[in-house]
C-alpha cells in the first residue's frame, strides 16, 4: 500500500511518528510525505525552517518547492510534485490542509490527470459552523466531490463536514499520538525538590498557553475553594494572560501555593506532568465562526490529556469541544466556566485517593490502547481498508 501524505505539519520530526507506526505494521505499506520546501511558522517574520530529505527504510519525507510559506490554505507545491507521482504511483493521496485548501485541491487534480486512481483523503482540526464566499466556496465544493474519505481530528470537525454536504465515509481521529517511550508514570523526586515540592503536597496542573480562552481564571478561581487541604497549582507555560493570573493570585493570597514554570522543551514536559496528581484543561468556548475570519474558539483536541493519562495522571476537563470524548469515562468533565463544578471534581480527587487511583488506571488504559502513534496508525490503515484499499495491491 503507497501513501502520499502532504503536510506543512510534518516539517517537525516529531509529528512524524504516527506515520512511522503506520510503516511499522506491515512490511507491503510505504509512506512518502510531501512537505513545503520552505516554511514560516506562525507568520513568525525572521525565522524560516527548510526541512531536509529523509529516507528511512519505507518511510520517505520530500521537501518540495512551495507557493505561500505561511498559509495553509493558500499552500501549493511547485512542478516537481508531478514527476514525484509518477515514480511514486500512490494508492492514498492524503492532504492535512483541510477541505478548503488549494493544496488539496492540487493533489486532487494530478491525481485525475495523471490518471492515478488514488484515493483522495483529506484531514481537517476545524470545529465550528463558517460560511464562504466565491471563490473559496466553489473550491471547497469542489474538493468534497472528488473526496473518497475524510479524517476530522474532533466529532464537531465530522459533522461540520456533513453541514457542509460532504456525505462520505468520515473517520474521527486525531493528527499526531502520544509517545509511551516519552510520556509514561517516572518518579521526579529531584526536579519536585528544586520546587519545593514536598510528599503532602496535591499538586494540581496546567499545561498550555495562558490564554482567556484555556479556562485559567476559572482554575484560580476553583483552587481558592479547596479551604485548607494541602494542594499546589503548577502552572507550565507562558502567554498574555501571565499579568493577569499574577494580579489574581496576589489578590486571593495564594502566591505561596502557586509555582510558575516557563515553556520548556517537549522532551522536558513529561518530567513536569509526574510531578501532579491531576491535569486540568479548564477550556472555554468562546463566540464566533459565522466566517472564516470571525475571532472564536472552541477546544479541538487538548492533546495534553492524553499525555497526562499515559503518564497515569488523572485528568479533569471541562466540556468544551473534543475534549469530554477524549477523556471518556477515564476522568472528570465540568461544564466549562463554571467554578463551584471544577472545584467540586478537585475536591473529590484529594479526598478520595481511590478515586484518584483508579482513574489514573483507567485514563492510561485509554490512552495506551486509542492513542498512542501506534494506536493511531492501526486506525488509519483501517480506514483506507475500509476505503478498499488492501495490502499487497499494485
Amino acid at each position: 500500500m503507497r501513501i502520499l501524505v502532504v503536510s506543512h505539519t510534518y516539517i517537525v520530526d516529531l509529528n512524524c511518528e504516527k506515520l512511522r507506526a503506520l510503516v511499522a505494521l506491515s512490511p507491503e505499506i510505504e509512506v512518502t510525505v510531501v512537505v513545503p520546501r520552505r516554511w514560516r511558522p506562525g507568520g513568525v517574520q525572521n525565522r524560516i525552517v527548510e526541512p531536509q530529505p529523509l529516507q528511512e527504510g519505507s518511510f520517505r519525507l520530500v521537501p518540495v518547492s512551495n507557493f505561500s510559506q505561511n498559509n495553509q490554505g493558500l499552500l501549493c507545491f511547485g512542478l516537481e510534485l508531478v514527476s514525484l507521482l509518477r515514480q511514486f504511483q500512490p494508492q492514498v493521496i492524503q492532504v492535512e490542509q483541510g477541505s478548503k485548501a488549494l493544496a488539496y485541491a492540487q493533489m486532487i487534480t494530478l491525481n485525475k490527470l495523471l490518471g492515478l486512481g488514488a484515493k483522495n483523503v483529506f484531514f481537517t482540526w476545524w470545529n465550528l459552523p463558517y460560511e464562504l464566499k466565491f471563490p473559496v466556496s466553489l473550491l471547497e465544493r469542489y474538493t468534497l466531490q472528488q473526496t473518497d474519505g475524510a479524517l476530522a481530528g474532533n466529532q464537531d470537525g465530522a459533522e461540520i463536514l456533513q453541514q457542509r454536504g460532504y456525505s462520505g465515509p468520515i473517520q474521527v481521529l486525531p493528527q499526531l499520538g502520544v509517545d509511551p517511550h516519552l510520556f509514561q508514570p517516572q518518579p521526579q523526586p529531584e526536579l519536585a525538590g528544586s520546587l519545593e515540592i514536598e510528599a503532602a503536597d496535591f499538586v494540581i496542573g496546567f499545561v498550555g498557553r495562558f490564554v482567556a480562552e484555556k479556562g485559567l481564571l476559572t482554575l484560580l478561581q476553583a483552587v481558592t475553594q479547596l479551604g485548607d487541604r494541602p494542594w499546589k497549582l503548577l502552572l507550565l507555560g507562558r502567554g498574555p494572560l501571565k499579568q493577569t493570573l499574577l494580579e489574581k493570585v496576589e489578590q486571593a493570597g495564594i502566591s505561596d501555593r502557586i509555582i510558575w514554570v516557563e515553556s520548556v522543551p517537549h522532551d522536558a514536559v513529561p518530567h513536569y506532568i509526574n510531578l501532579m496528581q491531576v491535569l486540568v484543561l479548564p477550556s472555554e468556548t468562546t463566540e464566533g465562526f459565522k466566517t472564516l475570519t470571525a475571532a472564536g474558539w472552541k477546544e479541538q483536541f487538548g492533546h495534553v490529556l492524553i499525555e497526562a493519562m499515559a503518564c497515569r495522571v488523572p485528568v479533569i476537563g471541562s466540556d468544551s469541544g473534543e475534549i469530554p470524548h477524549v477523556i471518556g469515562r477515564a476522568g472528570l468533565v465540568f461544564p466549562e466556566g463554571n467554578v463551584a463544578a471544577l472545584a467540586e471534581c478537585l475536591q473529590k480527587l484529594i479526598d478520595q485517593p481511590q478515586l484518584q487511583a483508579d482513574l489514573a488506571e483507567q485514563g492510561h488504559a485509554r490512552a495506551m490502547s486509542q492513542y498512542t502513534n501506534h494506536a493511531l496508525a492501526q486506525q488509519q490503515l483501517a480506514f483506507y481498508q475500509s476505503l478498499g484499499v488492501r495490502l499487497g495491491d499494485g
